[in-house]
Formats: structure tokens, C-alpha cells, sequence
């Protein structure tokens, strides 16, 4: 696959080619009827950065909920599959896999969430992948919040995407 660094600050599209909203400004869900069925993937990625001592329950398995990553996986792909319930003008997609890891950060620290989202259709599937790192990052902080409340996601943004007639795009790495 071939791929192109943009620059997700400065590569949004300027609002004359807004694709949700018709000649009259009115929102709209985009009719994709036209376009070619394709093998098509999004990557996504996210972080929540807490106390180290919140890490250590989390890692040692003694949280009081339990397996936190484990719940934050199962979380995260069933968010994935719900994505156009949540988000109005999202298409309902048929997803063929859904991938979550969580990276444990010793540094920070905090636990990163990458997700990635495929399916065989006329739409990308970026938003899918989205949601599946939120709700990820949410489960996390659900499950740990009487540790630490002060947990703070962040660093939410589309990695890669890949199929549809808009090609490959990989996103530009992350300022550290």
C-alpha cells in the first residue's frame, strides 16, 4: 500500500467541500450508492495518562472491577460495531474485524489504545475506529476512577486509513 503523510492540523477540507451538508446548508447523510466496494481499514490511537500507583492496579490486576484491559477490549470493539447509533450521520457498516491493543506506558504514565477497523464497502470506516479508542479509554477510566479521578485522555486521532477511491493517507507522527 502506498501511503501520504498530511499534516492533521492542516488538511482539513475547506468548508465549501463539507460532504454533510447540502447546497443549502441543510445536514444530510452522504448517499455513497455511487461508490466502488473496497477492502477498507482505519487506524486510530488514544491515550489516558494517571497516577502511576492507578497503573500498577491496573497492570497487577487488582483494580477493584477487575481485568480492566480485558473490559476495555471487549468495550471497544462493541463500540466500533455501535458507531452509527452514536454519531448521526455515520453509515451503518457491516465490519468485518475489529483489532484493540492497549500499550502500557511506564513513563507517562498511562495506557495507550490503537484500534483498527476493517470492512469490505462504500464508506470508510475512521470513525469506527474512533469510537472503539474512546470507549476504550472510557472503560479504562470508568473502571479506575475511585483510584484516580484525575485521569486525561488525549492524543485521539486517526493513524492511517486505507481503501476508497481517496486512496492511502497516513497521518504525519505524533509531536512527542
Amino acid at each position: 500500500m502506498s501511503s501520504t503523510a498530511a499534516d492533521p492540523v492542516n488538511s482539513a477540507a475547506p468548508a465549501a467541500q463539507l460532504t454533510h451538508f447540502d447546497a443549502h446548508g441543510q445536514a444530510h447523510m452522504v448517499d455513497v450508492s455511487a461508490k466502488a466496494e473496497t477492502h477498507r481499514i482505519a487506524r486510530a490511537s488514544g491515550v489516558i495518562r494517571m497516577q502511576a500507583a492507578t497503573l500498577a492496579l491496573i497492570e497487577s490486576g487488582t483494580a477493584k472491577k477487575g481485568d480492566v484491559i480485558g473490559v476495555a477490549r471487549i468495550a471497544a470493539i462493541q463500540a466500533a460495531k455501535r458507531t452509527a447509533e452514536l454519531i448521526p450521520l455515520c453509515h451503518p457498516l457491516p465490519i468485518t474485524r475489529v483489532t484493540v491493543e492497549f500499550e502500557i506506558i511506564d513513563a507517562s504514565p498511562g495506557v495507550r489504545c490503537t484500534a483498527q477497523v476493517e470492512t469490505q464497502g462504500r464508506t470508510g470506516v475512521e470513525m469506527e475506529a474512533l469510537t472503539a479508542v474512546q470507549i476504550g479509554l472510557l472503560t479504562i477510566y470508568d473502571m479506575c476512577k475511585a483510584a484516580d479521578r484525575g485521569m486525561v485522555m488525549g492524543e485521539i486521532r486517526v493513524l492511517e486509513k486505507h481503501g476508497g477511491k481517496s486512496g492511502d493517507w497516513v497521518s504525519a507522527p505524533a509531536a512527542s
